[in-house]
């Protein structure tokens, strides 16, 4: 019996261990950690420019990103570049919406939308880059129903794309995958 409860130790021992070495290591889980330098708290984010058709589209886009940061809690949002260790600026360069599957009648019954945008984060203190990304792009597909509006439901999908592009970008910036 004593080697069984020796052996019980040494797997105690052994994931003491390892969980030691992990948090040694800076290892984190996803969604909690920073790749952001210490000094940037405060973050200014204007509205990204718009150099597609697409009505609104940098509004649903730039508040998007907005609510993620702030949902994230790793730095303050200010309304006042001045204010600000760092500015992320985004510039929407693409937007298209193409069919990719049809009924039997040949109408389009689903699409993928796209949107590309150039996105930089500008360290204002140390006047450097610290992400840049001059072809961020997201795609997501989305159906239309018969006898639904297309363009109802395409708005309804560039509501949900922007949440997940928003997620996706600040996944990027702030944990730099």
């Amino acid at each position: 019996m004593l080697p069984m409860q020796l052996l019980g130790k040494r797997h105690t021992v052994a994931a003491a261990c390892l969980c030691m070495l992990l948090s040694c290591c800076s290892y984190h889980l996803r969604g909690t950690g920073s790749s952001l330098p210490p000094h940037i708290k405060k973050l200014y984010v204007p509205m990204f420019t718009n150099q597609t058709t697409r009505f609104q589209l940098d509004l649903k886009l730039t508040e998007s990103v907005r609510d993620e940061l702030v949902a994230r809690g790793k730095v303050e949002l200010t309304p006042e570049q001045a204010d600000a260790d760092a500015v992320l600026l985004g510039n929407i360069v693409n937007y298209t919406v193409n069919p990719i599957s049809f009924t039997e009648e040949a109408t389009a019954d689903r699409y993928k939308i796209i949107i590309v945008a150039k996105i930089v984060l500008r360290d204002l203190v140390n006047r450097r880059i610290i992400f840049s990304n001059p072809s961020f792009t997201y795609m997501e597909e989305y159906e239309v129903t018969p006898g639904t509006v297309f363009e109802s439901v395409e708005q309804e999908a560039i509501e949900k794309v922007s949440l997940k592009f928003a997620r996706t970008l600040v996944i990027n910036i702030l944990e730099g995958f």
